[in-house]
């Protein structure tokens, strides 16, 4: 019996297709976990921004104003 390499690369092709199609589909839900307390609760680490204080609203408010200002493209063409 004379092997068939095309018919072999089809099939291989077409496993390789549905062996893609069987992955459990990624759910946003599970990942987004919602916290017990508030953002600005946060916590009191070595990796904080300079000038926030946990539990202060406002200057976890004014830290995350700061930091989105930094990361817009216009704030930087000035």
């Amino acid at each position: 019996m004379k092997p068939n390499f095309k018919t072999l690369g089809v099939c291989l092709a077409a496993g390789a297709l549905l062996m893609a199609c069987s992955e459990p589909p990624e759910i946003a839900a599970k990942a987004a976990k919602r916290p017990d307390v508030a953002p600005y609760m946060g916590a009191d680490n070595g990796f904080m921004t300079k000038g926030w204080t946990p539990g202060d609203q406002a200057s976890w408010t004014e830290a995350i104003n700061k930091r989105n200002q930094k990361q817009t493209e216009y704030s930087r063409a000035k």
